[in-house]
């Protein structure tokens, strides 16, 4: 890898940690900056999960005081998200690279209208607040924990966005602490099923570490940048720049 591409890609990283604090969607930009690298489909994939391991390190190490007493809350859904995780790894290893190429498109395309169309966060805080005041979980909470897991150990573009939603609706807890679990949650699925390429398939590592340390920069300048920039235009401008790539890969893989 030349300096130019290890430089690109760190750019990539920093981009795609933006992205990732603002929409939820880092693999928007980090999954065609390897593609763009030269990497085939589904190495890009197993690559650009394992870069993202460290963006979950940093955001459950910066969410300790909000997981604080969420333990026995905490285990069943981390045991969701690790068995998605294998799974969703699992599935992609079996995938053959023709059809995985041609989901992408409608993976990022589906991504991305969920992003245009989400109501605000603090909007379904208060509506999750009033329906689950005092109340236990929901006993299908581990389920659907489960089956978003599964989606993000496949590719996961906008899982984030999907359980912070499913955390908000049904806990009825408020944005730091739902975000706190999505992190956890989320960070164990990602982790498993990062192992699970590094061990059965092809993980480009001099590609994985220059994303890497651009996601690390960009998730830490993404909260700063949140606190002061429109977030509600950024995400539209993020969702439509994710439904034009849906339909520029769509055009290259069905042509």
């Amino acid at each position: 890898m030349s300096v130019w591409e290890f430089a690109f890609l760190v750019l990539a990283g920093v981009g795609a940690g933006l992205t990732g604090s603002i929409a939820g969607l880092a693999s928007l930009i980090s999954y065609p900056a390897l593609l763009a690298a030269g990497l085939p489909p589904v190495t890009a994939n197993v690559t650009n999960t394992a870069a993202l391991v460290v963006v979950g390190v940093g955001t459950v190490s910066a969410s300790r005081p909000e997981l604080e007493g969420q333990g026995r809350r905490l285990l069943p859904l981390m045991a969701a998200g690790l068995i998605g995780g294998a799974l969703g790894a699992l599935l992609l290893l079996v995938t053959p690279a023709g059809g995985f190429e041609k989901l992408v498109p409608w993976l990022i395309g589906a991504a991305s209208i969920a992003i245009l169309v989400q109501r605000p966060p603090r909007e379904l805080a208060a509506e999750g607040a009033a329906a689950n005041a005092g109340r236990p979980d929901q006993w299908w909470l581990p389920i659907a924990v489960l089956v978003i897991s599964v989606y993000g150990g496949y590719f996961g573009a906008a899982a984030g966005v999907l359980m912070m939603a499913t955390f908000l609706l049904t806990t009825g807890e408020g944005l730091p602490r739902s975000n706190a679990m999505r992190n956890v949650v989320l960070g164990v699925a990602n982790t498993v099923a990062a192992v699970g390429f590094a061990i059965f398939s092809t993980v480009v590592w001099s590609a994985a570490l220059p994303l890497a340390v651009g996601l690390f920069l960009g998730s830490l300048l993404g909260p700063r940048i949140v606190r002061v920039a429109p977030q509600t235009a950024l995400r539209r401008i993020i969702a439509l720049a994710g439904l034009g790539l849906a339909v520029y890969l769509a055009v290259d893989a069905y042509t």
